[in-house]
């Protein structure tokens, strides 16, 4: 008789041997952030303008363009100003060839960076109030770890609803609970650094097919959890502050198999869906990809962020994620 421990997804050998070969391999690079000349960790973190991309669709399914962008851009980004379309060949990992739709939204940010972690869809920006990046930034991760929280939950309902073996949907319920402790421990180092945590508000949910979950959870999971997987156990051995490589440790091994089971998912839905909509998720993980490649190459974080916070550089950022191209692709 199976145990319920044995009735979890197994470990992913490949995930972890990627990820645990990327951290040997990649270097801690030179700073590429920007210069703070801070005395004690703490520097002023400012808002401003912001531009951020979408390749989401419009609600009825249509493809966005200048006159009804800005449909896409309020789901996330409320105080968006402006928007534009761009549409342009695009070149995917296996050589194909195809067409790539591109929102971008001008909004106003607070600031702060950010692991990336499992945002579900509906989910309004929040207001970071702090006045130092190392409080920006963990009052962030914490607002991302409590969005988590119900991600986690839509997913094992719709796993349950969709008939996903019982495995995958308490993989997804105690994942939610790990974003719950996630939560107090982020926001614990929020307030050391003289940050509140925002509230995370969310439309309602709606019901959807199997192939929008499993879209969501190509993009969310299998792209964006796997890079935070991977960023949490850079951070853990690279921080200079003694707090965070000890809590990052102790995060680091849930993030991964978190991002387990975005892929265990991904696996048990490749046989339900049809080969169009296969080919629909895969697409829709090759472009996560390439819309975080272009946020990171995009990114400059302060010095303090890097030293203190164990952020990886733009550089080594962008190392790590091309590392997990072969997994992605």
């Amino acid at each position: 008789m199976h145990s319920r421990r044995n009735s979890l997804p197994p470990r992913n050998r490949r995930l972890r041997r990627t990820v645990a070969r990327l951290l040997v391999a990649v270097p801690a690079l030179s700073l590429t952030g920007c210069p703070s000349g801070d005395d004690g960790g703490c520097i002023p973190y400012d808002g401003g303008p912001a531009r951020g991309g979408s390749y989401e669709t419009l609600l009825d399914g249509g493809v966005p363009t200048n006159e009804n962008c800005m449909e896409v851009c309020l789901r996330r980004w409320t105080n968006t100003e402006r928007c534009e379309v761009q549409t342009s060949p695009a070149t995917y990992l296996d050589g194909g060839q195809g067409v790539s739709t591109t929102t971008y939204c001008h909004y106003y940010s607070p600031g702060g960076c950010a692991s990336d972690g499992r945002l579900p869809e509906g989910l309004l920006e929040p207001r970071v109030e702090a006045h130092c990046a190392l409080g920006a930034h963990f009052a962030q991760v914490a607002w991302m770890e409590a969005a988590s929280v119900p991600a986690f939950l839509r997913l094992a309902d719709e796993l349950k609803a969709h008939g996903a073996p019982e495995g995958l949907v308490r993989a997804a319920r105690r994942s939610a609970g790990d974003e719950v402790r996630h939560t107090r421990v982020a926001g614990a180092l929020a307030r050391r650094h003289g940050a509140s945590v925002p509230e995370v508000e969310l439309r309602p949910f709606s019901s959807r097919s199997l192939e929008d979950m499993v879209l969501e959870n190509a993009r969310e999971g299998c792209v964006r959890e796997t890079f935070g997987a991977v960023v949490a156990a850079w951070q853990a051995r690279h921080a200079q502050d003694a707090q965070v490589r000890e809590e990052l440790g102790r995060i680091a091994e849930d993030e991964l198999r978190h991002a387990e089971l975005a892929w265990a998912v991904d696996a048990w839905a490749a046989e339900q869906l049809t080969p169009a909509e296969r080919q629909r998720v895969r697409t829709a993980r090759i472009e996560a990809f390439h819309e975080l490649e272009r946020l990171l190459a995009e990114q400059a974080l302060e010095d303090v962020l890097i030293q203190q916070a164990g952020l990886p550089s733009r550089d080594a950022a962008l190392h790590l994620l091309r590392g997990l191209q072969p997994l992605i692709a």
